[in-house]
């Protein structure tokens, strides 16, 4: 193994690491192998193979979410660098012919010259026939009337990474609703959240920040409810809790609380 990932693993404090991946890891860690110990929880993203093995598991162990291929928006205004609109959505347009970089900008000039130079960029990458597949099958350039209407069409998108590459970011800020990552300024490319700046880079993708966070701590806490009442707090509201049962015509429910208080029984 990469000995940086054993070292970063060292430090965070891992025990223990198996060297497998692909939907047959999925599979050995939700049902257990004479030398894999099953477990409870499933994170991290993957391909579509390992996706797919995460659905089919879940309900067994628990999962993170379904992660689709990489995407990444870039909402422009037209005082933005071309050439560095370029680069961000061909950081992402490299890693999957099924990732998805889209521009949304309130300016057909800056569209037309992102345009021109992603043919500039794309032959100069090594993997430069991935980011090709990439944008011409799922790229997209969507030029809106304002930048009002360009974060609305950001919000519908819901986008695993969003740049906000506009000259006041923190100001309207408040209109994004939906987004895994977002990042916010022209100095910040998405490469600085996959490698360096903090947050979870395990994001929902396929429109799903609509209603999922980033993988974050909660992830990996369970929680319980804990409930506890005196006989004589149970007994102040017992005949209400009685009335909700009754009313939902669940009577065994309300016999198990009044039969509490039947014949001054205690126990």
């Amino acid at each position: 193994m990469n000995p940086v990932i054993l070292a970063a693993a060292a430090t965070a404090g891992v025990t223990k690491i198996f060297k497998t991946g692909g939907a047959q890891a999925v599979a050995a860690l939700a049902y257990g192998t004479q030398t894999i110990p099953a477990v409870d929880k499933i994170v991290g993203p993957g391909n579509i193979y390992v996706a797919t093995a995460k659905r089919k598991v879940f309900g067994k162990v628990g999962i993170d979410m379904i992660a689709g291929p990489s995407e990444i928006l870039v909402l422009a205004d037209g005082g933005c660098n071309p050439a560095w609109v370029a680069a961000d959505l061909l950081s992402q347009a490299e890693h999957d012919k099924l990732a998805s970089p889209v521009l949304v900008t309130d300016s057909p000039a800056l569209a037309r010259a992102v345009q021109a130079e992603l043919e500039v960029q794309i032959p100069q990458l090594p993997r430069a026939a991935i980011a090709r597949a990439s944008v011409d099958d799922n790229g997209k350039i969507i030029v809106c009337t304002d930048l009002h209407k360009a974060i609305e069409a950001c919000n519908i998108i819901a986008p695993e990474h969003l740049e906000v590459c506009v000259e006041n970011p923190f100001g309207v800020l408040n209109e994004i609703k939906n987004a895994g990552s977002i990042f916010l300024g022209r100095n910040v490319p998405e490469a600085l959240g996959d490698y360096f700046a903090g947050p979870n880079h395990t994001l929902p993708t396929s429109g799903t920040a609509r209603f999922s966070s980033p993988l974050g701590v909660d992830d990996f806490v369970k929680k319980s409810s804990f409930l506890y009442y005196t006989r004589e707090a149970l007994g102040e509201v017992a005949p209400r809790i009685a009335d909700f049962a009754e009313r939902e015509g669940l009577h065994a429910h309300a016999k198990s609380v009044t039969i509490r208080y039947e014949d001054n029984s205690n126990e």
